[in-house]
């Protein structure tokens, strides 16, 4: 039998390392950190230069002792909000995939790109899915575009003013029709994509918010457009908006305990 492989990074290994010291004994040197891990104060000062810059560890000018930085905080702070989501999005999602039979996508905005947080793939041999932790795009798509509709308007903005790849002859690359549209999904509190992102693919979304009401990820159903037609348009969108504003009043409990 063949050895198992190895794929770890050393560099990385030796930089998570860094983190664990520093998060069990804050406030230390190089020496010290080099000494307590076993590794070269050469490679320990370029380990947290690297984090330092990143603002993963902060250091004390003083007395050239380092800590735990910011970054590691808003980790933690997604973390733990994903986690809550996650927990009271599955199985609300479970129910939605069996009552619509199709996929069913959990979707968050994650600066310029949208992130496949979750998905689950519906009941038909033809099955049109993303991958969880997919990145994607903002301007093509059910849920990515209603998180474009409901992003800060300096984000929208941004995004207007990058150059929008086109997927198929509907995804809108025009910056003043793409404005249009995001009005409009704002308006309606909702989105209905069709053939924009892959072609002969439908997609419903609607928006989970937070306690404080701001959107802070999608919930989606999508499928082939060889089942898409008005009764079924009907019927997934009231399911979709149920199952997000069920996800929505969830979170808001957990805001509140």
């Amino acid at each position: 039998m063949s050895e198992p492989r190895d794929y770890t990074i050393a560099a990385v290994d030796r930089a998570l390392r860094v983190l664990e010291a520093l998060a069990s004994h804050p406030r230390q040197g190089v020496t010290e950190l080099a000494t307590r891990l076993g590794l070269t104060k050469t490679i320990v000062f370029r380990l947290l230069s690297t984090l330092e810059a990143r603002g993963f560890v902060v250091r004390d000018g003083d007395k050239a002792v380092y800590s735990l930085g910011y970054r590691i905080g808003v980790l933690g702070e997604q973390a733990g909000a994903q986690n809550t989501l996650m927990t009271a999005a599955r199985p609300v999602m479970e129910r939605l995939r069996d009552d619509t039979t199709e996929n069913i996508n959990l979707i968050l905005r994650d600066g310029h790109q949208s992130l496949v947080l979750a998905t689950l793939a519906g009941h038909h041999a033809m099955r049109i899915f993303a991958n969880p932790g997919r990145y994607g795009p903002l301007h093509a798509g059910g849920g990515s575009m209603l998180l474009l509709a409901f992003a800060p308007e300096d984000v929208r903005e941004a995004v207007l003013a990058e150059p929008l790849e086109r997927f198929t002859s509907n995804t809108a690359t025009d910056p003043d029709d793409l404005r249009a549209r995001l009005d409009m999904i704002r308006a309606d509190g909702f989105h209905i994509a069709i053939n924009d992102l892959d072609d002969g693919a439908f997609s419903i979304a609607a928006p989970i918010r937070s306690a404080s009401g701001d959107v802070i990820a999608s919930l989606s159903v999508a499928g082939a457009m060889a089942r898409y037609d008005e009764t079924r348009r009907r019927r997934y969108l009231a399911l979709i908006e149920d199952a997000a504003a069920e996800i929505s009043g969830k979170l808001g409990l957990t805001s509140a305990t």
